[in-house]
């Protein structure tokens, strides 16, 4: 996996907002193929002046009356599954390997948790990143290129655990060294050169990443 700075916005395929902290900031739209969202985001993208092209959900949060008959409306009413992990499938049925999650975090905390589990449990099928207005976060690949970042803070988090990492280009590097989600984890190092470099061999990397530059 390779991030750089210039494109990382724009890597992904397509976009999916779901229902949590809406962005003070979003890219410009026209980079992706489709835009996706879930019921309980209709509203905040409508008051942005932006259409979707799919919503998606169990529709408990806005009825399908109120959505523009030119938007596709798929009802998921699944309730053993969240709606940001139905919206995942339904993107993944349309042939899409990389998505990028606005509005995954924020607000309520028990979501977020939910939302990173349903990250887990598709990162072998779809790339998943997504955004806040902080910078952004995704499950690392076992090799994984950071090019670009300097001097913003990374973190690394085990879930729940990540065997022989790896990281260079930091304030406090790492060499082969287990991370446990109880005993030790790896948050707000620094990055220091222009490109840094994570690998692990084993289990579940999260890596989150700052992006000043976002709201300047």
């Amino acid at each position: 996996m390779h991030i750089h700075r210039d494109d990382y916005k724009f890597e992904s395929e397509v976009v999916l907002f779901i229902n949590g902290q809406f962005p003070q900031k979003i890219p410009q739209l026209t980079h992706f193929q489709k835009i996706y969202c879930t019921d309980g985001a209709y509203k905040s993208l409508k008051a942005k002046g932006i259409q979707p092209d799919v919503v998606s959900g169990d529709f408990d949060s806005i009825a399908i009356t109120e959505i523009s008959s030119e938007v596709k409306i798929i009802e998921t009413p699944d309730q053993n599954a969240t709606d940001f992990e139905k919206a995942l499938r339904l993107i993944i049925e349309d042939g899409f390997k990389s998505v990028s999650v606005f509005g995954c975090s924020g607000l309520e905390q028990d979501h977020f948790l939910g939302n990173l589990t349903s990250m887990l449990k598709h990162k072998n099928e779809i790339e998943i990143r997504c955004f806040d207005d902080f910078g952004f976060y995704f499950f690392a690949e076992n090799e994984t290129v950071i090019e670009g970042f300097k001097n913003e803070t990374l973190s690394l988090y085990p879930f729940p655990d990540a065997k022989q990492v790896t990281s260079e280009g930091v304030k406090y590097p790492l060499y082969k060294e287990d991370l446990n989600i109880i005993s030790r984890i790896g948050t707000r190092n620094t990055i220091t050169q222009k490109t840094a470099r994570v690998s692990f061999d084993e289990g579940n990397l999260l890596l989150f990443i700052q992006d000043q530059l976002k709201n300047s």
